[in-house]
């Protein structure tokens, strides 16, 4: 990691501190994010100008987990990085914020989480960074609890994000998290599959995507039935569905961005 990357990182985002570089140069950064406990990550495409805008991914991490598992363990940086390098996706800035005190929490990213991205991590990556801020340009996506809430979260918030993508999520609340002691109806505002009967389900597009069978609340046939759900009410929707568990996350994520992107233009 040169100096270029450490400058880049103080430029941009004062308080970062630069920790990868990819094959083509974008960069990937980790440091405090507002209203959260714990550092996040940020990533910055090759050639990142800010004389540019740009799309915005927001990723949200399994429970329990951390904002790394995109990086370290489903390959965000080799992807994204040769995918705008062959021109397959426009250049893009990817947020990952954290849930939780601690990587060990096992809640659901709702309550203060939601708001913490809503109402302080997407003010402030369009106050801090070159976007296209408005929900057009949002793709909201996450791994199983953090697909869950990525659909909680956009359903309840259609005029943030634009694309909603669940991977191996659910959609249910658990009681769990802010919801160990919701009562019936503070349940039924984070439940998706009511959501979806009162948002604007047709300005949203959906990538839903699961493999394999993971436990009683992970199954695949969740996905495919909400996937039906929404077709139904005439949302655009893209359903994938996976038989194998190797490489299933980072498969998930690359068919899910590249859908997610392909319609943007380059900046």
């Amino acid at each position: 990691m040169g100096l270029l990357a450490a400058w880049l990182a103080a430029l941009v985002l004062p308080g970062f501190s630069p920790w990868l570089t990819g094959p083509q140069g974008g960069e990937v950064l980790t440091g405090p994010m507002p209203g959260t406990d714990r550092p996040g990550v940020v990533y910055l495409p090759p050639g990142f100008s800010r004389g540019l805008r740009y799309p915005v991914v927001y990723l949200l991490h399994g429970m329990p987990g951390s904002p790394t598992e995109f990086v370290a363990g489903a390959g965000l940086l080799q992807w994204a990085d040769d995918s705008i390098a062959d021109g397959s996706v426009p250049p893009f800035i990817a947020v990952m914020p954290a849930a939780g005190p601690r990587p060990q929490y096992n809640g659901e990213w709702a309550g203060p989480w939601e708001h913490a991205l809503v109402d302080d991590v997407v003010p402030w990556v369009d106050r801090r960074l070159p976007t296209v801020a408005n929900a057009a340009h949002r793709v909201l996506a996450g791994i199983s609890a953090g697909g869950f809430g990525a659909a909680d979260i956009a359903l309840r918030n259609p005029r943030v994000f634009g694309t909603v993508e669940s991977w191996s999520g659910y959609f249910a609340p658990l009681h769990d998290g802010p919801f160990k002691h919701a009562t019936t109806a503070e349940l039924a505002a984070n439940d998706p599959r009511l959501l979806a009967h009162t948002a604007p389900v047709r300005r949203l597009r959906f990538f839903l995507s699961t493999g394999p069978f993971h436990s009683h609340w992970f199954t695949p046939r969740q996905t495919v039935d909400f996937a039906h759900e929404l077709s139904r009410l005439g949302a655009p929707v893209r359903l994938l569905q996976l038989g194998s568990t190797k490489g299933e996350y980072t498969k998930q994520l690359a068919t899910g961005l590249s859908w997610a992107l392909a319609g943007f233009k380059k900046p």
